[in-house]
């Protein structure tokens, strides 16, 4: 897909998301007219509040769960911050270190600010709106894995600026005697750490 054409599906889809978000304030109202239906049935006897809880629980479990398989919902960076004049940026020897670390930071998923994108610059994924899009490697859509670099480095987004590794013992098990750890080097990597979790568990 070129980039005008992907542009154009963008746009699209932002449009989309806010015809979706706009329709919540309907379903706001609906909600308003169940909870006060509910309310009058139970001061007249004629449901148990206690028992409908109870219900309500297990059903929005479900589909929550249905939810999340079919990657719905639209998701922003909170709270909202302007890039250009965030002044929290970590100082990390990156240049040193990416021989180790293989560049772990740029496979981690995060969301975008509405700024990202409404800018346009930074890509997302169209099946996960707003998350940060990455390659078929697992790497970001603008690491440049040639020269090791982020080829949008000056419209990054808030989480790459402020990212510290130095105390994320999924990268680093002791960041000062730049000892990394093993899982990094898995090509599943930080996914595999999902599936190790709970196996732990089960375990």
């Amino acid at each position: 897909m070129n980039e005008d054409a992907r542009d154009e599906v963008a746009e699209g889809f932002r449009y989309t998301h806010f015809r979706a978000d706009a329709n919540t304030s309907k379903l706001l109202e609906i909600a308003s007219f169940l909870y006060a239906a509910i309310e009058l049935l139970s001061q007249k006897g004629f449901l148990d509040i206690g028992e409908l809880d109870g219900r309500k629980k297990d059903v929005a479990a479900r589909l929550a769960d249905k939810f999340a398989e079919r990657g719905m919902g639209v998701v922003y960076q909170r709270p909202e911050q302007d890039k250009y004049s965030f002044e929290s940026a970590a100082k990390i020897d990156c240049e040193k270190r990416i021989s180790l670390c293989k560049a772990a930071c740029c496979k981690l998923p995060f969301a975008l600010s509405k700024q990202d994108v409404e800018e346009g610059i930074v890509r997302w994924d169209f099946s996960r709106p707003y998350i940060i899009a990455h390659q078929q490697n697992g790497y970001c859509q603008h690491l440049d894995q040639e020269k090791q670099c982020c080829s949008v480095y000056a419209h990054r987004p808030v989480p790459c600026r402020g990212y510290d590794c130095r105390k994320d013992q999924r990268i680093w098990l002791d960041f000062e005697k730049r000892v990394i750890n093993p899982n990094v080097l898995d090509a599943n990597w930080p996914a595999c750490l999902a599936t190790q979790t709970s196996a732990g568990e089960e375990a």
